[in-house]
């Protein structure tokens, strides 16, 4: 069994996996509380189920076009160094199975998101999945800044 089950999620009409071992929930986007004097792509927390969040756009982290939330905007939940963090996506609606020997190194650039944030791309029969690297997206510096923005409130 040489497969990886990922969260598939759109962005920008592109479509992104996450391991599916990283993510704790799918969730609707509920009131984000703003945090002053962070960068931009950290949008604020949210409080779920009695834990306050950090909440990123992602489409603000990959430099992408900004645009409204709607009735498909979710928020993901994932877990990044111990540590949970929810990411604002244009829709989560798929789980699937990835052969490993599917999935290719990243190029040098893939839907304008640099290569450093990629894992792999994976190629389904009319598919092609990019598969983030959740420590790369957030680094450590960064993730010290969430906790603090966490404990903090």
């Amino acid at each position: 069994m040489n497969e990886k089950k990922v969260i598939v999620f759109q962005l920008n009409d592109e479509e992104y996996g996450v391991d599916v071992h990283q993510v704790k929930s799918i969730e609707r986007v509920l009131p984000i509380t703003r945090i002053p004097r962070t960068p931009d792509f950290i949008k604020g927390v949210i409080n779920l189920r009695g834990i306050v969040t950090p909440i990123l756009n992602l489409r603000s982290r990959f430099n992408m076009e900004e645009i409204e939330t709607n009735e498909n905007t979710r928020i993901i939940i994932v877990t990044v160094d111990m540590m949970e963090v929810g990411l604002i996506v244009d829709g989560a609606n798929d789980v699937i199975d990835i052969p490993v020997d599917a999935i290719e190194p990243p190029p040098e650039v893939v839907g304008g998101v640099c290569a450093e944030y990629i894992e792999g791309v994976a190629k389904l029969e009319n598919r092609l999945l990019i598969l983030l690297n959740l420590e790369k997206v957030l680094n450590q510096q960064e993730l010290n800044q969430l906790e603090q923005i966490g404990s903090g409130l």
